[in-house]
């Protein structure tokens, strides 16, 4: 169990001003301000340097984080543990983000209910940023993401890699039909929010080119890959999506590819969870156990 000042020590970090952290914490400022001191003189290591108005961590306050956070995690995976039914439980508790659990997920967790069919499950759909604090507060044991993550946080395994396409109604009409991925800067992009990995992607495959999603003519961001996909079907722009998600509607000839001669993309999904927990054994077998079969696009080659 943490000590209570480590507590104090994470709200800092979280919110990097010790009013606030009191505020969340409930207690003064002057007690966030000793409870700090305490750590610094137990680890002999300064852990906040405060410059320019701006309190940041040092390098041994983010290797004391990176610590409290894994065991916090653990010790929210040891109370799961001790409350499961018997020790053949075998209960889940992880996060994917949308690609994932619309496309890669659903046959994997299939097999393992039909393998432990008493186990209770239980998964939350979000985005890559969200799924990464959920993991931090111990909220999941581990979580199989399509963006990108801090890897000093996490130990990982590549789950897939996965082709990325543009992709537009079949229907959609260019003016010129679209040959780089400037080309496409005309037209309205329906993309999802800040945080997700499908933002994520095109927003550095843009940055190559000092480009941002916001040079396209108008944008439509939805937190929701089925809305998203909806809107592509009734024309409302361009898109980009995992050739996973988007081959239900490429197949019924609902959604087309646009091929573009500089955008031939590609992107990890991954297996994650906190770095140095003591139960990476238990998370490395259900990697295992839920890894997809070899479809479409390469598959589950493992790999910290």
């Amino acid at each position: 169990m943490l000590d209570f000042r480590m507590d104090t020590f994470l709200a800092v970090c979280q919110y990097m001003n010790y009013t606030r952290a009191a505020e969340a914490l409930n207690i003064t400022q002057p007690a966030v301000s000793q409870h700090i001191r305490w750590l610094e003189e137990q680890y002999e290591a300064p852990l906040f340097t405060y410059a320019n108005k701006r309190l940041s961590l040092t390098r041994e306050g983010e290797l004391l984080r990176s610590m409290a956070l894994t065991v916090k995690h653990d010790e929210q995976m040891l109370r799961r543990r001790l409350h499961d039914p018997g020790p053949g439980a075998h209960r889940l508790v992880f996060g994917v983000t949308p690609t994932v659990g619309m496309s890669l997920i659903p046959e994997p967790l299939a097999r393992y209910h039909r393998l432990y069919p008493d186990a209770p499950i239980s998964m939350r759909v979000s985005n890559t940023e969200r799924l990464c604090a959920a993991l931090d507060q111990g909220e999941l044991d581990f979580a199989i993401v399509e963006g990108y993550f801090c890897k000093s946080d996490y130990d990982s395994l590549l789950y897939r890699r996965e082709p990325y396409l543009a992709v537009c109604g079949t229907e959609y009409q260019f003016e010129r039909e679209p040959k780089v991925l400037s080309d496409l800067l005309g037209e309205t992009l329906v993309v999802r929010e800040p945080g997700s990995g499908n933002r994520e992607i095109i927003r550095r495959a843009l940055s190559r080119e000092n480009r941002s999603v916001e040079d396209f003519r108008s944008v439509i961001q939805v937190s929701d890959m089925n809305v998203l996909k909806k809107l592509l079907l009734l024309g409302c722009g361009v898109g980009f999506l995992y050739q996973a998600a988007a081959q239900p509607q490429l197949g019924q000839g609902l959604l087309r590819a646009i091929p573009l001669e500089d955008f031939q993309e590609s992107h990890d999904i991954t297996f994650l969870w906190r770095k140095g927990s003591v139960f990476a054994q238990r998370y490395r077998q259900l990697f295992e156990l839920l890894s997809p079969q070899d479809i479409e696009g390469e598959s589950c080659a493992a790999g910290d």
